[in-house]
């Protein structure tokens, strides 16, 4: 089944919900508990279920899961999770912390809705999940938002649009992974802030960087000392890459006239890609030949 054909297979409200520029994950999945019927809730045994593959989670507050799991002992899982049917077993799209509490809990079965799914709707869910709901710690959002960008060839534009943040924002928490994995370690484990970070992200020199990070766990300098150090001639900042985009413009619709005459046929660029139309299999095949591209028989 094609995405499009899965997408309508959910349902109308939840095909325009993928479909729309920005994704609400609230709304997603109350759609889904508000429009299955009872009947169409199962109790599957939650040794069958794992966890999103896409998870960009990786720690869980153990005191809260805790929590979550007296809650469940006293009162049972009040709202169903959300799975998708594999081949061995079901994997989770929407409801973790309900699993793995249920699991502490001593449950064997789960309430559950199974609903199908397509890896870019997986991952897409799983990054919503957890980035609306304020689960992810920074390190975690970044390579979440560096995997997804680069699975679904996503400019950082894009990418700020489809999760309903600034492209600053994004720009900033990407520069994250520029620290060094000891560093990321302590934002990870928030021995250090997210602001202490993102001044550390722009320094070039990694000892300088682990040297400040020690001050700041040893000393407790505060973000506006940290940046007056960090301002430093003798300290070397990365360099931000400054792009005239009205000359990009300018150039890339050049490259699109050459690339037209060339080849003949109405030749698009934009957004990083070159898209070449064809209508008909002689038609790729000359313009094949002319790209000088020669494929084995």
């Amino acid at each position: 089944m094609s995405q499009t054909n899965t997408r309508k297979a959910l349902g109308k409200g939840l095909e325009q919900l993928f479909e729309s520029e920005q994704m609400d994950f609230k709304t997603f999945e109350q759609e889904i508990v508000s429009t299955t019927p009872e009947s169409d809730i199962l109790q599957i045994p939650i040794e069958e279920i794992r966890s999103n593959p896409y998870q960009p989670r990786i720690h869980f507050d153990k005191d809260a899961l805790e929590e979550l799991a007296e809650s469940i002992r006293l009162h049972g899982v009040f709202e169903p999770i959300i799975v998708k049917k594999s081949i061995k077993g079901y994997e989770l799209v929407a409801g973790e912390r309900r699993t793995k509490a249920a699991k502490i809990a001593g449950l064997e079965r789960i309430p559950a809705i199974v609903k199908d799914f397509s890896d870019q709707d997986m991952m897409e869910i799983a990054l919503l999940e957890n980035i609306q709901r304020e689960n992810l710690s920074p390190i975690e959002e970044a390579k979440a938002y560096k995997n997804f960008m680069t699975k679904m060839n996503m400019t950082q534009e894009e990418l700020g649009t489809r999760f309903g943040k600034s492209r600053s924002y994004i720009t900033n928490i990407l520069g994250l992974l520029n620290l060094p994995k000891e560093v990321q370690q302590d934002v990870m484990e928030n021995k250090i802030s997210m602001s202490h970070a993102r001044v550390l992200s722009k320094i070039e020199d990694e000892d300088k960087i682990i040297e400040l990070n020690n001050l700041i766990k040893n000393k407790g300098i505060s973000v506006r000392e940290l940046e007056s150090i960090s301002s430093g001639s003798d300290i070397q900042k990365r360099k931000t890459i400054v792009r005239n985009t009205q000359s990009d413009s300018i150039k890339s619709k050049i490259y699109e006239k050459e690339l037209r005459d060339l080849i003949g046929s109405k030749v698009m660029i934009s957004k990083n890609k070159i898209t070449i139309p064809y209508a008909t299999l002689a038609d790729l095949d000359r313009i094949m030949e002319i790209l000088n591209i020669e494929i084995g028989e």
